[in-house]
């Protein structure tokens, strides 16, 4: 005998929600019942003015009507195969990383300037745009720019090598300048009401994590504050990785541990918050005769590695 099918709930199905209510949490960008299920009562008094119990009561609806519980490997298993491997455009980026950019998760990239970083930002930008077959998504791109590094003249190169029109590749990405980190913060939770309003995107990029919140936190004294809000930052990205299935590339800046006195000493801003919370995470160094090497530091499940790669005129390049 065949099942009956699970009724869909909707937003007003669930307890203490009414019409006015649910217009109020769409407004604040709580438009599924996802996004209800992994919000917190906090987030959820603010947004609709509700009590701490209602909260909890249609937290806890939401999530039973997601059977958001303990599931086994097997179905997680089966759960990844919608994973999508977001090729870089390199066979050695691509070989390092286990097939590409891998959605669902946050890919970190550190490193001093002039190491690569932005230029594979852009590449990623024209590649989620291309055909599967070719190792893209067939989507678009949210581009957060912190330190008005996007040139669309790159864009314009990129796409011409991979046989695209730059201009159908520069209008599926959507880029928005962060002038501080509130901005920024901002920016990331508005990338879920570009979904929900039915935007097929398949890469975010910010480009750099921690610019702002190195510049605005100065001194050991504001240290707690920057990463509980850095904290904040990433825990919306990972949130859109995981319920969108979307691949995050964030980049980052670097500092000197002068204490170090062997090996490199170059260690990215942000410290543990910023590691544990991104799933890979990506050295970029210069190399010999112009080229760049990217070294694979952590990962759950590719070993330690690295690759050497070329940055040209039509964007970045094996050897």
């Amino acid at each position: 005998m065949e099942s009956p099918a699970k009724k869909e709930v909707l937003m007003v199905d669930l307890p203490g929600v009414g019409a006015a209510t649910a217009e109020k949490l769409r407004e604040s960008g709580y438009a599924t019942i996802i996004s209800i299920a992994v919000a917190t009562p906090g987030e959820l008094i603010d947004a609709a003015g509700l009590t701490e119990l209602t909260a909890r009561k249609m937290i806890k609806a939401a999530r039973d009507a997601m059977a958001m519980g303990f599931e086994s490997g097997e179905d997680l298993l089966r759960r990844r195969q919608r994973v999508v491997k977001l090729s870089f455009g390199v066979r050695a980026m691509n070989e390092l990383l286990g097939g590409g950019l891998e959605s669902g998760a946050i890919t970190e990239a550190y490193g001093a300037y002039g190491s690569a970083k932005t230029q594979i930002a852009h590449q990623l930008a024209v590649m989620a745009q291309l055909p599967a077959d070719q190792g893209g998504a067939e989507g678009s791109v949210i581009y957060i720019d912190t330190e008005n590094t996007f040139r669309p003249e790159r864009i314009s190169q990129i796409a011409q090598r991979f046989g695209m029109d730059p201009m159908k590749a520069l209008e599926n990405i959507k880029v928005a300048r962060a002038y501080n980190s509130d901005h920024q913060m901002l920016l990331a939770e508005k990338v879920e009401d570009l979904i929900t309003q039915g935007l097929n995107v398949k890469l975010v990029v910010v480009d750099s994590l921690t610019a702002h919140f190195r510049a605005e936190f100065v001194g050991r004294g504001t240290l707690a504050d920057r990463q509980q809000k850095l904290n904040r930052h990433m825990h919306t990205l990972a949130k859109i990785a995981d319920i969108y299935n979307v691949a995050v590339y964030v980049t980052n800046q670097v500092m000197a541990k002068p204490d170090m006195f062997f090996g490199d000493p170059t260690e990215g801003v942000g410290g543990h918050i910023v590691g544990h919370n991104s799933t890979f995470r990506l050295y970029f160094r210069r190399g010999k005769k112009g080229t760049r090497v990217a070294k694979l530091v952590d990962s759950p499940n590719l070993p330690d590695g690295e690759c050497v790669f070329n940055i040209t005129q039509a964007g970045v390049e094996d050897i």
